[in-house]
């Protein structure tokens, strides 16, 4: 009886496991834990990207995107800290130069229309106060991600951002090599189109 008592819990947690391990999600090699928080993600990331790479915080209306080059991070964080984050840990690599886009219908909106907007902006200039953020038309960046997205990896950082239009872009570039430089080898080796 002890016998047949034992086999049957053994069997039932033979059975939890298989059932606990085929429901899980499957993981491909170089994917970040699970348990690892979003910016112990895009910490492990980092270093992999470079020029052509993109790393979109955005608001929490954002579209999940279909490409299997585009990783959704649930930060479930205000887009702010998130943003905040992301500058201190692009500031640590040297092989990376950000370059930011900010959707061009938020020059447009006002607390009228989209409460709390006022204050978004204010934290976002002073986020941003030593860069050069460049407007870009919304529908424009779902081109420019596509394009990215066919050849290159973007990481998007979902918030909890509940404002319009609020979405910063960073386009990522190469810290120790410019256009200019390039232009001047391109030249060097011949006609460059």
């Amino acid at each position: 009886m002890v016998m047949r008592k034992l086999k049957n819990n053994l069997l039932l947690i033979l059975l939890f496991c298989v059932i606990v391990g085929c429901s899980s999600s499957p993981r491909h090699l170089g994917d970040p834990p699970v348990e690892s928080s979003w910016n112990e993600q895009l910490k492990q990331k980092l270093p992999l990207l470079g020029h052509r790479n993109w790393i979109l915080v955005v608001d929490k209306a954002y579209p999940a995107p279909a490409s299997k080059n585009i990783l959704v991070i649930d930060t479930e964080k205000q887009l702010q800290e998130v943003l905040d984050t992301v500058l201190a840990q692009l500031g640590k690599q040297a092989h990376l130069r950000p370059i930011f886009y900010a959707d061009k219908e938020l020059d447009y909106l006002d607390e009228g229309i989209a409460p709390g907007l006022k204050t978004y902006k204010e934290n976002l200039a002073k986020l941003l106060a030593k860069v050069k953020v460049s407007p870009l038309l919304h529908d424009e960046v779902f081109g420019k991600m596509d394009k990215a997205a066919q050849l290159f990896d973007v990481i998007v950082l979902k918030t909890e951002s509940l404002l319009p239009y609020s979405s910063v872009f960073i386009e990522l570039d190469c810290k120790y090599w410019d256009a200019d430089r390039e232009k001047i080898l391109r030249d060097r080796m011949g006609h460059y189109k």
